[in-house]
């Protein structure tokens, strides 16, 4: 059985003979052939040339063609940044003054998606025993880079605004989704990393109905879907469940095991949620392959899919990756190698800041990384803008845990998830992101 028929009999419910394998290659894999991120997500023949090498390395059973959330916003008017070491981020955010809903659509020669489509059209003509997915920007996300930190707020003061922004940038992904399903992806993944950021209240109001349309959509074209949210999405996951995709992906920030009772129970597959940097960024291949196997032990192979949280950090070493693929397909001569293996803590001690002694309100956001995480990106905005107004009186500091020195910071002031925001050190938001209001209470208390 070849890897695209045994995701797409796992997304089918289906039983099969072990657990499928899809590596979320996005950056990391531009390392592969020496080439900088910005290369490979703008150029056909570079990606596909690192993502035939990823092919060959990884020993995948599915792929993405491209890990960019930002394809999407840079055609509906985003302005773009772009960097040697991960996507692009948005930085301009074109209704954030003008708040009219576009009226634009997708075609297939618009922006970068004539290189997606024939990088999807070559992978599927040297490679067609694997499954290629096609991802999306997810319409809250997508609604989120088109207004800006705005959108929070808006969803109080102009719910039903907010509402026509979300569809239409639901018609607008719907319409990118057909595209790559014609260039030959056979899974659509819808990847919408601010759903964790919102309460199960707000998803039902806003996003039950995009999503399910979108869903349905893609059920049309006889193509599986999937639903990814990065952060802590666990509240989250009956909601997405109810808009009917056929497989959920979560990160690390949310207990797998509990989510897959959950998943269950709706009849849909869980993937995930091998962890980002502690163990594939800052581990040895030994640790990587040892949390393959923990995860395939748990949750065995019936509705679940073995990947990484999200698209791999650019640093992840390549043999990390290879020793994942190797447990996969080679699980007990696997155990058996790892039987006398022991984790060594490398972690930095440090030292937290002194609070109690300092002349100004300090903001620290813990990030995956706001350049590649969009939820992580929107809180790192949200508190630069209100906090702009107090000049000097306020810092923010970003603590993105893709170093180690900030993965020991969570440690110490006993933060399990990301993103988050503390303010003097007090924990104050986790995976939710204030509104510019409820921040700027907090830091006139922390000047009291």
């Amino acid at each position: 059985m070849d890897g695209k028929t045994l995701i797409l009999k796992a997304l089918n419910h289906e039983d099969v003979p072990r657990t499928p394998w899809v590596p979320y290659t996005g950056a990391q894999i531009a390392n592969l052939k020496g080439y900088a991120a910005d290369e490979i997500f703008q150029d056909v023949d570079k990606l596909v040339e690192c993502l035939l090498e990823a092919e060959a390395q990884y020993a995948p059973d599915g792929l993405p063609v491209m890990f960019d959330l930002q394809v999407e916003a840079e055609i509906l008017g985003c302005d773009l940044k772009w960097y040697p070491n991960t996507p692009p981020t948005v930085c301009s955010h074109p209704l954030a003054s003008d708040f009219t809903i576009p009226t634009k659509r997708l075609t297939r020669e618009d922006g970068r998606i004539p290189i997606i489509m024939e990088a999807t059209r070559r992978l599927k003509e040297a490679k067609p025993g694997i499954a290629l997915y096609g991802l999306v920007c997810g319409p809250f996300t997508l609604a989120s880079h088109l207004r800006g930190t705005n959108i929070f707020m808006d969803m109080y003061d102009q719910p039903e605004k907010v509402k026509e922004l979300i569809n239409y940038c639901e018609e607008v992904v719907s319409d990118y989704a057909a595209l790559l399903v014609e260039a030959g992806c056979d899974v659509i993944g819808a990847v919408d990393p601010l759903v964790s950021q919102i309460s199960p209240i707000s998803f039902e109001q806003f996003l039950t109905e995009p999503f399910s349309a979108f869903f349905d959509k893609v059920r049309a074209q006889n193509v599986p879907s999937t639903f990814f949210v990065c952060g802590d999405a666990t509240k989250n996951i009956p909601a997405m469940c109810q808009t009917r995709p056929d497989g959920i992906a979560i990160d690390e920030n949310v207990d797998i095991v509990a989510a897959k009772k959950v998943t269950d129970e709706h009849g849909i597959l869980i993937s995930g949620n091998m962890q980002l940097t502690i163990t594939m960024l800052f581990g040895t291949q030994q640790d990587n392959q040892k949390a393959a196997i923990e995860l395939m032990d748990a949750l065995g192979t019936k509705d679940f899919i073995l990947a990484p949280g999200c698209d791999m950090p650019f640093g992840v070493p390549p043999e990390n990756i290879v020793g994942v693929g190797m447990a996969v397909h080679n699980k007990e001569a696997t155990r058996k190698v790892l039987e006398t293996y022991v984790k060594k803590d490398e972690l930095p001690e440090i030292e937290l800041p002194d609070y109690d002694s300092l002349d100004h309100v300090l903001i620290e956001v813990v990030t995956i990384d706001a350049q590649t995480c969009a939820a992580c990106g929107y809180m790192v905005a949200s508190a630069n803008d209100a906090s702009a107004i107090y000049g000097d009186k306020v810092k923010v500091v970003e603590r993105s845990i893709m170093y180690p020195e900030n993965v020991s910071f969570m440690g110490k002031v006993g933060l399990a998830n990301a993103p988050a925001m503390l303010i003097n050190g007090e924990v104050k938001h986790v995976s939710l992101i204030p509104t510019s209001e409820v921040l700027k209470a907090e830091i006139e208390a922390a000047m009291a």
